[in-house]
């Protein structure tokens, strides 16, 4: 079964709890995604890391309703952030809402490097005034642009994600 596979951290799958549905056992690929949840001035903000391109894209505001249409709006997400950076919304991966799987995180390192952009998010976020003054489309901006340490070397991810594009 081809889709997307989200691997959520235990933090957006108790937020989630029965909305989560059946977690499903998979290997690790380059096409999953990896999915946080934390909390700026009393909102929730979801961030969500391609594996292989550590491509990140925040979301903030989100509402627990929203996790209950997860294939849509987690697919909405990820095209409208590659098309915001002029990439086509399969450059990823499929990006079908109807093929959304949940599944555990699988790697530390993706998950180390949303910690980081997290922090990051939040640094960002605070420096400008807070959430009703950022403009979370900087931030993102800001999150894809910078440089992230793999495999002994530094890689950015919009470069990565640009270049499995092409």
């Amino acid at each position: 079964m081809v889709g997307v596979l989200l691997r959520c951290t235990a933090r957006l799958l108790k937020l989630m709890g029965a909305r989560s549905g059946v977690l499903v056992e998979a290997e690790a690929g380059v096409d999953d995604w990896y999915a946080n949840v934390f909390i700026v001035q009393r909102r929730k903000c979801l961030l969500l890391v391609h594996a292989d391109t550590l491509f990140p894209v925040l979301a903030a505001d989100v509402r627990v309703g929203q996790l209950d249409h997860l294939g849509v709006f987690v697919a909405g997400l990820v095209v409208d952030a590659l098309a915001s950076e002029g990439l086509a919304g399969t450059a990823l991966g499929p990006t079908d809402p109807g093929g959304v799987r949940v599944a555990r995180t699988a790697s530390r390192s993706v998950v180390g490097h949303m910690t980081e952009m997290t922090f990051e998010a939040e640094r960002l976020i605070a420096h400008t005034g807070g959430l009703e003054h950022a403009h979370l489309g900087e931030v993102n901006r800001w999150l894809r642009r910078g440089l992230r340490g793999r495999g002994g070397g530094y890689v950015v991810p919009l470069e990565l994600a640009a270049g499995r594009s092409a």
